[in-house]
Order: structure tokens, then sequence, then C-alpha cells
């Protein structure tokens, strides 16, 4: 019940502010899980605005950074609550280009093929030309969208609030098919083997043709579906707020296995050599067998955990509503260091050339040590960064 008022209070706070501002807002305070189609996890190379020791050497201030940060060819490109999509040189920070929508910007931009896509609170999804900024296309949804964007052959898939999932021809923008669920989709869809996997606020998963959005089958749980879904050697593993994990066979939807946790599960669980990481509302981070779902261990924190793990090395980093980020030895759970920030950490951790890059409510990107959790630099942005860093060295 705690839980579920401070939810409904943070999407009333930013709906109504943002109603106020301009169109309509968001409030979709689960993380997007990195940039992959699969959702898989994986770790790209080189930190925002750093350089291979950490050193910041760029700084470009907006009025509240919120998204998550995708990188190519050498740019940072950026939403902000200050309803711009910024480009910026990922060596200086010094801004390349922006693009004005009229409200905030939550969703994480994709870059593909030249194009960077990107949902806005205003109800639309755009494609800008990756290299000007200029508006190649909009489409104008039903409502906000907290989603971010899949890009797979050529086609954008994307969750709206108006409770619909869509696919947008990459190149015109025009509706390739839509699917409506019974409530409002957060959740950020996975594509794998010509299946769109998804989860709503109606309590269900969903797998939809990738070409004709044909409903394949639909896993139903017990409460809304926060987390977006990764599909790991044939098995969907998602979270629920009727405080469960879920393994689903990719095919056929029926359940191989569920884990029950003490509270919502709205991380995104992170799947590695056969173990599933993931946090609760419980406080706790899980390690589960990925076949089997028995649970290997917990290690408790001191408030939510909503941050979705990163592993590498054998440490699991993830951050809590403590303020803090931790690593944790990925066999066993045991504490190897923890960073306090000045708020609740729920962007999750990215990890890449010996650095962890995190966000928290205090405003601040972290980049520490990943072996001693020491800072190493911090850039303060003028609101509070509740997505996960993306990293991507230069081409």
């Amino acid at each position: 019940m705690k839980k579920r008022l401070i939810r409904l209070l943070i999407v009333t706070i930013v709906v109504f502010c943002t109603l106020n501002v301009a169109t309509a807002s968001t409030g979709n305070y689960s993380t997007t899980f990195y940039n992959s189609a699969r959702h898989t996890g994986d770790h790209i190379p080189m930190a925002r605005g750093s350089t291979s020791n950490g050193t910041l050497n760029w700084n470009y201030v907006t009025e509240g950074i919120l998204t998550s940060s995708s990188a190519s060819n050498g740019i940072v490109y950026v939403g902000s609550w200050d309803h711009n999509v910024y480009a910026l040189n990922a060596n200086t920070g010094t801004k390349m280009w922006n693009y004005t929508t009229r409200a905030f910007v939550e969703s994480s931009p994709t870059v593909a093929n030249g194009i960077v896509y990107v949902g806005s609170d205003d109800h639309n999804v755009y494609a800008l030309n990756a290299n000007t900024g200029t508006k190649i296309w909009n489409y104008t949804t039903g409502a906000l969208v907290y989603s971010s964007p899949t890009v797979v052959s050529g086609v954008v898939y994307i969750g709206g609030v108006d409770h619909n999932v869509y696919a947008l021809n990459a190149t015109t923008g025009q509706l390739v098919w839509n699917y409506t669920t019974g409530d409002m989709v957060h959740s950020s869809p996975t594509v794998a083997n010509g299946i769109v996997y998804i989860g709503s606020w109606d309590h269900n998963v969903y797998a939809l043709n990738a070409n004709t959005g044909a409903k394949i089958w639909n896993y139903t749980t017990g409460d809304f579906v926060d987390s977006s879904p990764p599909v790991v050697n044939g098995i969907v593993y998602v979270g629920s707020d009727d405080h469960n994990v879920y393994a689903l066979n990719a095919t056929t939807g029926t359940k191989t296995w569920s884990y029950s946790t003490g509270d919502d599960v709205t991380s995104t669980p992170t799947v590695v050599n056969g173990i599933v990481y993931v946090g609760s509302w419980d406080h706790n981070v899980y390690a589960l067998n990925a076949n089997t779902g028995a649970k290997i261990w917990n290690y408790t924190t001191e408030d939510i955990v909503d941050s979705s793990a990163a592993t590498l090395n054998g440490i699991v980093y993830v951050g809590s509503w403590d303020h803090n980020v931790y690593a944790l030895n990925a066999n066993t759970g045991a504490k190897i260091w923890n960073y306090t920030t000045g708020a609740f950490v729920a962007s999750s951790p990215t990890v890449a050339n010996g650095i962890v890059y995190v966000g928290s409510w205090d405003h601040n990107v972290y980049a520490l040590n990943t072996n001693t959790g020491t800072k190493m630099w911090n850039y303060k942005t003028g609101g509070f960064v509740n997505s996960s860093p993306t990293v991507v060295n230069r081409i």
C-alpha cells in the first residue's frame, strides 16, 4: 500500500506539472534497461563526459536531465526536463544541437542509422537527424510517452500511456500497427526472434508479432507490470507489482517458475551466467537460479531497490533508495563496498573501463571506481537523475 501511494503521488505530481507547463508528463520511475533490443544487460565501453581515467572533461548543464543518454560516433544524445533533446560532443560536452519539444523529455533516446528516436511528454515520438537535430518526423500518440524506443529492422517499437504499443516506420514515422492493452504501458519493449515482449499496467505481459502486432500470447500477473522483460535462452524474465519475479516460456507464455519477494518488483531483471539478479521494494537484491527460480542469495539494503543491476567480473552493482550504490559479490551476495549519495538511487548503474556510472536524486551523475567505490568524479545536473547512463566508445 505504501508503495502504491508513493507511485501514484509521483505520477500525479509529474502529470500536474506538465499539464501546467505544456501538454503532459510521465511518472515512469522504472529505469530503461540499457539500450539493447533484447534487454539482456550488455555493457558498452566508454563513459559519458569522461576520459578513460574518469576525469570530467565537459560540462553542459540543462534544467534537469532525467533520461538515459545514448552515444553514437562520439555524440551524447540526452533528453531533459527543460523540454529539449540535446546532442553533446562526447569528449568536450559542447552542445552540437538541441531540439525543443513541448514538454518534458523523459524517454531515453535511441540512435539508429543516423537518426535519434525519442518520446516526449507532449505525446509525440520524434525522429531527429543525428547530425543536425532537424526533425525528420513526429508521430502523435494519445497521451504521454514514458517508454523508450527499440529500433529493429527499420521499425520503431514503443509503448504509450494511452494503453498502446506502437510500431512505426523508422524512415517515415508512418504507423505500421498498434496494439491496445487494457491500461498504461510504461514498460519498454524487447524484440527477439520476430516477437515484441512488453508489460502493461493491465497486469499482463504481452508477446506480439513484430510484423503485424497480432497477439501471440499474454500472461496475466496479479498487478502492474512496469518491468521491461529481458529474453535469454528462450525465457522471458519480468517483475510485477504482485511481488513476483516470473520466468515465462518465450514461445508459449507458459510460466516456467515464479519467485515471491516481500513487495513489488519494478526492477528489470538482469540475467548473467544462469543467474537472475533483481531488486524489490522489500529492500532486497535477489540472486535467483535462472532455470529454477531457487534463491541463491539476497542482500538487504535500508530501503526500496528499484534499480536494475549491472554485473561485471563477478560483481553486481545496484542502487537503493537508501541513497547508496552497492557492489556485491555475484556468487555470495557479500558486500564489497557501498558509496553514499545525497538522495535516492533509482538509476541503474552502467559499468565500463573500471568505472561505475550511476545517477542519483541528488541531481548528480557519479563515476565510481569499480573495485573500491571511490568517487572519481561527479557531474551536477539541474534536477534529479533517475535514469541509467549509457556508455559507448567514440567510433
